[in-house]
């Protein structure tokens, strides 16, 4: 647990917060009108009414896909019709919070996605090797994220738990009672290393860079509101290098403290 705490202590002290993509714009982009909220009756015990929620979730999803439709030619589609060709394998929670557009202008045929609750390899292992070993993605991101519920339930006691749920927290392998945002970066550094060595032949030859990263919607690490934070390259934790790496664009260079 020390080892994590210093972990935060140095990404606090260290300021080091970059974006995934392309270079960041210098101003920032329009916001985008806001859907009225879904009405949501109670019914006769007090409770929302699921079939309210449904409905206004439903109105939204096909109205998004029309307004998609509409802002989409053909020619967009037809770039992609084919065949797949994303740039990066990305490993992210299942949370509702954490979105590709977050760190990506357009996912789309951009981004392997992956999916699962707390960001795991272990979960997940046939999707992450199919986007790492048949599409060919240089980069396999596996991204944490602020308050992480899977995080959270793993560090404490989770023997209540539906089976299934227990099933896929017990491999996230942190200390019991660890501070949540310790346990995240903990987590993220335990995924880097076992993708490290499941990928060990193609980081070796110099095909794949595995990078952790923390998306901060809560500010936790005093870096900025919805950052996407770099806390490991290859291996690599300390701040200072991780920076050095990124200037020098040395993402194939596996970490000293690697085997």
């Amino acid at each position: 647990m020390t080892r994590t705490v210093s972990l935060t202590a140095r990404l606090l002290a260290g300021g080091l917060a970059l974006l995934i993509g392309t270079a960041q714009a210098t101003e920032s982009p329009p916001i985008a009108p806001q859907a009225a909220p879904v009405s949501v009756h109670a019914d006769e015990h007090g409770h929302s009414s699921e079939l309210a929620q449904v409905k206004g979730a439903v109105d939204a999803i096909v109205n998004a896909n029309l307004r998609y439709m509409r802002t989409h030619a053909p020619g967009y589609f037809e770039r992609f019709a084919d065949k797949q060709t994303p740039r990066a394998t990305v490993v992210t929670c299942s949370d509702s919070r954490v979105q590709a557009d977050a760190f990506s202008a357009d996912a789309v045929n951009e981004l392997f996605m992956v999916r699962d609750i707390g960001n795991q390899l272990a979960t997940a292992e046939g999707s992450v090797e199919y986007g790492v070993r048949h599409l060919h993605t240089p980069l396999l991101l596996i991204v944490g994220h602020a308050v992480c519920g899977a995080v959270k339930a793993a560090s404490g006691d989770y023997s209540g738990i539906e089976p299934a749920i227990a099933k896929e927290l017990a491999t996230i392998n942190i200390p019991k009672g660890i501070d949540v945002t310790d346990g995240v970066l903990l987590n993220v550094n335990n995924q880097v290393d076992a993708a490290l060595l499941k990928f060990a032949g193609e980081v070796e030859s110099g095909k794949l860079a595995v990078i952790g990263a923390f998306y901060d919607f809560r500010n936790d690490l005093r870096q900025g509101y919805g950052k996407l934070v770099l806390t490991n390259i290859n291996g690599e934790t300390e701040p200072a290098r991780i920076r050095d790496i990124v200037k020098n664009g040395r993402f194939f260079q596996l970490s000293e403290a690697q085997p």
